[in-house]
């Protein structure tokens, strides 16, 4: 079961998320916020797998108030303003719903989420796979088949990524948070806005920095706690 709650200041939009999500026997709905100080406040005695939320909001702005949360569950933007996109997926959110949205558009937002959950429930069998596990990846005209077990880390660079293996580079047309949908999050983790790391090749961790074989790579001050969970 996916608990979630809506963060919304129009009433229309906690009705269309209701029905939507009505459809949807996985979806246990918890509670409607009109403002974030509302959903701040629900959050520091709740937990919650997924929020749905506005941006345009009074006092406090969605955006803003999701870099309030140290350890943010999942997130769909619903919104309708398209320029945000870049910074909601800057902050990791997991989907950006565009207003008016229909319920296909929703379904495969919340899909997502609940696969990304299921993974997370059970790594040990995803664990027995992963090292056999491939992807596509795309670079120039040319389809590359790679092994997930054989990547370093991948960066953020424009439109593009830079995949990092031991013995080559792949630059890709994609985005970084794109591609992430693509990784399980029990063998990867985002360290910083323009990082994803293979966690079984980092070498040591020192200060706000981790080395993985002759790199040091970022850790972001929005990802320490990922990193942290790390090591605890």
């Amino acid at each position: 079961m996916i608990k979630y709650i809506i963060v919304d200041d129009e009433t229309a939009s906690h009705d269309n998320i209701k029905d939507y999500a009505s459809n949807l026997s996985y979806l246990s709905f918890q509670k409607s916020c009109y403002n974030a100080f509302e959903a701040l406040e629900f959050l520091n005695k709740h937990a919650v797998d997924l929020i749905f939320l506005d941006i345009n909001m009074p006092k406090l702005s969605g955006l803003d108030f999701l870099k309030t949360l140290s350890n943010p569950p999942k997130i769909i933007i619903t919104t309708a303003y398209k320029e945000f996109a870049l910074e909601g997926y800057e902050l990791n959110i997991d989907d950006y719903l565009l207003k008016p949205f229909n319920f296909s558009r929703f379904l495969k937002a919340v899909s997502k989420i609940s696969d990304a959950l299921a993974i997370n429930s059970n790594p040990i069998r995803h664990s027995e796979t992963v090292a056999d596990k491939k992807i596509f990846v795309k670079e120039d005209k040319k389809y590359y088949q790679i092994k997930l077990h054989d990547i370093l880390f991948i960066e953020a660079y424009g439109n593009y990524v830079k995949i990092n293996m031991a013995d080559k580079m792949i630059v890709s047309h994609q985005t970084l948070t794109s591609l992430s949908h693509h990784l399980p999050e029990n063998e990867f983790i985002r360290v910083h806005k323009s990082f994803i790391i293979s966690i079984d090749k980092i070498e040591l961790i020192e200060g706000n920095r981790i080395h993985i074989t002759h790199h040091k790579l970022p850790i972001g001050k929005m990802y320490k706690l990922n990193v942290n969970r790390l090591i605890k």
